[in-house]
């Protein structure tokens, strides 16, 4: 995908914060120029571009609704024409709710869906487009979650939704594939990061008997997983969804037989 002589552009969308803001400086540090997206936080896109300038790249900065379709592939093209292309575009825009299905709004479900599903798959194919137009490959990764692979009580929206974005990857994987680009997945656990009310804290410190690990991960722990799929070591890397969890996900059977009370049963 690159000489390493090249500039290298890359996308990553809901970079103003958390996950984002971490994988847009690992990118920097890889060396790829960026390009920025925030949906209610500006001031938060610009610090992350000025991290990235400080690794000597370029950032540009958009605002980016992905419930917005389809014009928020608009500002993919917008970001795309600032960079000079795309080498890179990682979809980490998301959001999601605590209602339980059988008292969900079709309201609620549609705004979760439209956020992580309909807007991931218009920025991804318009991205997907770029790299085909650029003719040298690329990489399109997916922020996705382990409730791409089991689902939480109170996230009946956010699951399927997840769900979805995990098998439209695949098909991605499948499609653009011998054109040299590949499509991944990252399914981060519970991160400590604003989306879960924990910011600017030491996930080290905070104790989670449910997973191996014992804590919450951290942000840079999955842009470094980011970074990786989009490097030159992750050619042959396609298909794939790499759950980054402390291990929650082996927890079935073991947390199955451990529960000592009804309160999973409640968002």
């Amino acid at each position: 995908m690159t000489n390493g002589t090249r500039t290298r552009r890359a996308i990553v969308t809901a970079s103003d914060s958390g996950i984002g803001r971490a994988t847009a400086v690992a990118l920097a540090e890889q060396g790829h120029d960026v390009g920025i997206t925030w949906h209610s936080d500006e001031a938060g896109a610009q610090a992350t571009a000025e991290e990235v300038r400080g690794h000597g790249r370029q950032a540009f900065v958009e605002r980016l609704d992905t419930a917005d379709v389809p014009g928020c592939g608009d500002v993919v093209d917008a970001l795309v024409e600032q960079l000079g292309g795309v080498d890179v575009f990682v979809n980490n825009a998301g959001t999601g709710s605590g209602t339980l299905l059988v008292d969900m709004g079709f309201d609620e479900w549609r705004h979760v869906v439209a956020v992580d599903l309909d807007g991931a798959f218009v920025c991804l194919q318009r991205a997907a487009r770029h790299l085909l137009a650029g003719g040298r490959g690329g990489r399109l990764i997916a922020v996705t979650s382990v409730h791409e692979h089991q689902p939480r009580v109170g996230s009946g929206a956010y699951d399927a939704a997840k769900h979805g974005l995990g098998g439209l990857m695949k098909t991605f994987a499948l499609e653009l594939g011998r054109f040299g680009i590949t499509a991944n997945c990252v399914a981060p656990g519970e991160i400590a990061t604003p989306m879960t009310g924990q910011t600017d804290e030491d996930p080290r410190r905070t104790a989670r008997p449910g997973v191996p690990l014992n804590r919450p991960g951290d942000a840079w722990e999955i842009a470094a997983v980011v970074a990786f799929l989009a490097s030159p070591a992750a050619s042959y890397v396609n298909g794939a969804s790499w759950p980054v969890d402390g291990g929650m996900l082996q927890m079935g059977p073991m947390a199955g037989s451990h529960l000592t009370s009804d309160d999973w049963r409640t968002p």
